[in-house]
C-alpha cells in the first residue's frame, strides 16, 4: 500500500498544483474548452486545493500503511477514482470535442481504482 499512496501523492498533488496555477488550461486539456467564467476558474482552483490536500493526506499516510487511517484513505480513493472515471468518461462520450488528456485521465483513474481495491483486498502485513 505504501507505493500506492506515494504514487497517489504524486498524481494528486501534481494535478492540484496544475489546477491552482492554471485551471482553465487544465480543463482545456481534459474537456477541450477553457473555463470562461470567473466563477468556473474559482471552482477550478478550489478543486486544485482539494486535490493538493488529498495528495498531502496520502503522503502522510504512506509513512504508516499498517494503520486503519491509511486503509480508510485507500478506501476513499476508490470512490474518488471511480467517480473520476464515470464523470470524465460520461463527459467524453457526450461531448463532441474532448481534450487530449481526457481518455488518458480516464484510464489512469481506472487503473488507480483497481489498484486501490487490490490493496484493500490484500491482508495487511503484521
Amino acid at each position: 500500500m505504501k507505493k500506492l499512496l506515494i504514487i497517489t501523492t504524486l498524481i494528486e498533488t501534481g494535478a492540484g498544483v496544475a489546477l491552482l496555477c492554471g485551471p482553465s488550461f487544465v480543463v482545456k486539456l481534459l474537456l477541450g474548452s477553457p473555463l470562461d467564467a470567473p466563477a468556473a476558474v474559482t471552482l477550478g482552483r478550489l478543486t486544485g486545493a482539494a486535490l493538493f490536500a488529498l495528495g498531502a493526506a496520502c503522503w502522510r499516510a504512506s509513512g504508516d500503511t499498517k494503520n486503519r487511517a491509511a486503509r480508510g484513505l485507500a478506501g476513499a480513493m476508490i470512490f474518488y477514482n471511480l467517480g473520476a472515471v464515470v464523470i470524465l468518461g460520461a463527459s467524453g462520450i457526450r461531448a463532441q470535442t474532448v481534450g487530449v488528456a481526457l481518455w488518458p485521465a480516464v484510464v489512469l483513474h481506472g487503473v488507480m481504482t483497481v489498484w486501490c481495491i487490490a490493496s484493500l483486498l490484500r491482508k495487511p502485513a503484521s
